[in-house]
């Protein structure tokens, strides 16, 4: 038997991507944005919402992978034709996964991860090499810094998923990057030494994608993201065992 404690919820604060998000849909919902109608500059968004672009970014791109925006790079961003019904649907799961528990953040990252090195290997160019030389440099200098550098690294794996040319792969590790980073240092899961290990373990991912060795790419990221898919396993399990009591 659960006690009452354990079923107490935690209070969700939406986060102003949410926001946003829920702001874009009364626009279309109430007629003022009609589907083709285009979208405002980010920076012009930006300062209506009260917000960095970076929150206007994310919303959009999480909109545009659900497909209820369209991006031309030379003209902009327009509203997809979608009826109302559908559009309240998709709105609602687009704000749900925002707020998925970190143990599925982290287990969807490893696989697509796992995918994504196994095509960046095969499809790399060189462009991408020195993309992801250049992120791994940035990520050595501030850790050889004794500088937090979660979030150069978390660029060395997009640039991962770029080279995989794999533009699906590529927009959902988009997707789960900032909630990614935010649980890591707010739950201060990366120890002291952790950055130090991690730049051998770059250096191997990297040299197994220019020598486009692809199972080798594949063991390596399995082996630089295994403590994170073993946090995500024991939450499940931890999960389990209050469900059966």
């Amino acid at each position: 038997m659960k006690s009452f404690i354990e079923t107490i919820k935690s209070i969700e604060v939406e986060s102003p991507v949410d926001k946003i998000i829920k702001q874009l849909k009364q626009l279309i919902t109430s007629g003022q944005l009609q589907p083709g109608d285009r979208l405002p500059a980010e920076r012009m968004l930006a300062e209506k919402f009260g917000v960095g672009r970076s929150y206007v970014r994310e919303a959009i791109l999480r909109l545009e992978f659900y497909g209820l925006l369209k991006t031309n790079p030379q003209s902009g961003t327009y509203v997809a034709g979608l009826s109302l019904k559908v559009l309240d649907n998709i709105i609602t799961d687009v704000i749900k996964f925002s707020k998925d528990d970190f143990n599925a953040m982290l287990e969807a990252r490893y696989y697509l991860e796992l995918d994504a090195v196994r095509l960046a290997a095969e499809r790399r160019t060189e462009q991408d090499i020195e993309a992801l030389r250049a992120a791994m440099t940035d990520y050595e200098n501030k850790i050889d810094s004794g500088v937090d550098a979660v979030e150069e690294d978390m660029i060395f794996h997009i640039k991962i998923a770029s080279a995989s040319k794999n533009s699906v792969i590529e927009s959902m590790i988009l997707i789960l990057i900032p909630d990614l980073i935010k649980n890591i240092v707010e739950n201060k899961i990366c120890g002291e030494n952790r950055g130090i290990q991690a730049k051998n373990e770059h250096r191997e991912i990297l040299q197994a994608i220019i020598d486009q060795d692809i199972d080798a790419a594949e063991n390596a990221i399995a082996a630089h993201l295994n403590d994170m898919f073993q946090i995500s396993k024991a939450g499940y399990t931890a999960q389990k065992i209050i469900q059966k009591d």
